[in-house]
């Protein structure tokens, strides 16, 4: 083999793990669907409902109940998020709440699960 198809074998690679690493499943995170994601809020007495979008984004609409902890913030508000609960996370379309929950995945949270499609995908109430 030589050095040229070794450097594109190894760039391939990389690319792949790149995309599987940001879309590929994230472990010990559930991905619900909008009508499972408000059925577990509603029923869970025990939860924290968790808007990772930046404040501007929150304020033009969000999902009744949730704290608006952004993902740039996150690292440092932690302490703001109770471990024992379950936490739900949305934001504008999967990603950040998907790299939110590896965060929190690494700090001990256990009890995770997002919304798939994020607040686009949402057909509830939404507040302002």
């Amino acid at each position: 083999m030589d050095m040229n198809t070794l450097i594109n074998v190894v760039f391939v690679l990389l690319i792949v793990w790149f995309v599987y690493t940001r879309f590929g499943p994230t472990k010990g995170l559930r991905t619900l669907r909008e009508g499972d994601f408000r059925k577990e809020i509603e029923a869970s007495a025990n939860h924290m409902l968790v808007d990772v979008r930046e404040p501007s984004e929150f304020q033009s609409g969000f999902i009744p109940g949730a704290r608006n902890i952004p993902l740039s913030q996150l690292g440092r508000r932690l302490g703001e998020i109770p471990e024992e609960s379950s936490i739900y996370l949305y934001c504008r379309s999967g990603m950040r709440s998907k790299s939110a929950a590896r965060m929190l995945k690494r700090n001990g949270y256990t009890k995770l699960a997002h919304l798939q499609g994020g607040i686009s995908a949402w057909r509830g109430n939404i507040a302002k």
